[in-house]
């Protein structure tokens, strides 16, 4: 039987397998131009408003449905705002600066509605810790809490003088002591409730279209 040879430490050496660095083949894509390094623009609360039929349109054409999408546009608006507020709308200089700006609120609205359509709200989900509480609850219906929404909405829109005694004949303190408070004659108190009481009655009568439906029409 033959024994096999000792080998040398040389030649034991040169059998170890050492790693070669593979040269990179393919070269480095160029990467898109970094918006981060474009400076911070501040429109106008204006120019942003006069963008608000853009808003309602998108919104409309990415099927939203009509009772949410007021307070939809209301969120991309501000969202919007603060985004600008905070130096982050850096558009690129060379774009006319409406153009931006559209370019920009579409990205907004596509992010907003997503946060929309992931909401517990849109997919009628129930959290298992807000049960013992619904229970607990009275029903609300949707349609009465628009309708309440609305009718607030209409309470804003009315003069100061009579959006304060509105306010003061729905407070715990009754009319009496609310004029006596402000050194005002109950009387004459009692008449600019009436008066804005039928002012109210006048802009909940006539129809109005939904919040930016008629710029979008």
């Amino acid at each position: 039987m033959k024994t096999p040879l000792p080998i040398s430490r040389r030649r034991a050496r040169s059998r170890v397998p050492t790693e070669v660095a593979k040269p990179r083949t393919g070269r480095r894509s160029r990467s898109a131009p970094n918006e981060a390094l474009h400076p911070a623009v501040s429109p106008s609360i204006e120019a942003l408003w006069a963008e608000r039929p853009l808003v309602a349109l998108l919104l409309r054409t990415l099927r939203i449905p009509a009772r949410d999408r007021e307070d939809l546009l209301q969120t991309v608006l501000l969202g919007a705002w603060e985004a600008i507020r905070a130096c982050r709308y850096r558009p690129g200089p060379l774009r006319h600066p409406r153009d931006a700006l559209r370019a920009w609120l579409h990205g907004v609205v596509w992010r907003q509605v997503s946060h929309y359509r992931e909401s517990a709200y849109v997919r009628r989900a129930i959290l298992c810790g807000a049960l013992p509480a619904l229970a607990r609850q009275a029903h609300v219906e949707i349609e009465g809490g628009l309708l309440a929404r609305a009718a607030l909405r209409e309470v804003a829109a009315l003069a100061v003088g009579h959006r304060e005694v509105l306010l003061a004949a729905a407070g715990p303190l009754s009319l009496v002591a609310w004029a006596r408070a402000r050194d005002m004659n109950p009387n004459s108190a009692a008449s600019r409730l009436r008066c804005a009481r039928r002012a109210l009655a006048d802009r909940l009568a006539s129809p109005r279209p939904p919040f930016g439906e008629v710029a979008a029409r």
